[in-house]
């Protein structure tokens, strides 16, 4: 599992245009909150994902970018993002690489067999995309700490 003081892992996902991402490059520079998340158009998701949404304004104020990923394709990350305006990058793993490399696997999401989603995560890293923050539930029904992660990122740009 990715800890606290590492760099995050190289992955490409893919976005809901279809482009491939190099998030490492992708968050190069700036601080950044990585939410994984089980599945779009899902309850917490959805209330996960408008709350971030909701405070994209605090996170551009903290150079804080947010980038959500879950392992459903681009085509329901594009309608998800759509449906509920979400101003941040949806990101699909698809391929279920990045939730190897983290080491969040959900095994047998929503008693589907065989079927592996993203443990609901979230990762803050520094702009040279060293983790500073992190929070992983076993738990799909469990929000991550908002508060948490906003005195994270101001940790991040504060120097501290």
């Amino acid at each position: 599992m990715v800890e606290i003081g590492e760099k995050i892992p190289k992955v490409e996902l893919v976005d809901t245009e279809l482009r491939k991402i190099d998030l490492k490059k992708e968050i190069k520079g700036k601080s950044a909150v990585i939410a994984f998340f089980p599945g779009a158009f899902t309850g917490v998701c959805t209330t996960e994902m408008c709350k971030f949404r909701d405070s994209m304004s605090e996170f551009n104020s903290m150079n804080g970018a947010v980038f959500a990923i879950s392992v459903d394709g681009p085509f329901p990350n594009k309608a998800f993002k759509e449906k509920y305006g979400l101003t941040f990058s949806v990101l699909s793993d698809y391929r279920r690489k990045a939730v190897k490399k983290f080491a969040i696997q959900l095994e047998n999401f929503a008693q589907l067999e065989g079927y592996t989603a993203a443990k609901r995560a979230v990762f803050v890293t520094d702009p040279k995309g060293i983790v500073r923050y992190k929070w992983v539930s076993d738990d799909p029904t469990v929000e991550p700490n908002y508060n948490e992660i906003k005195a994270a990122l101001s940790s991040i740009n504060s120097g501290s």
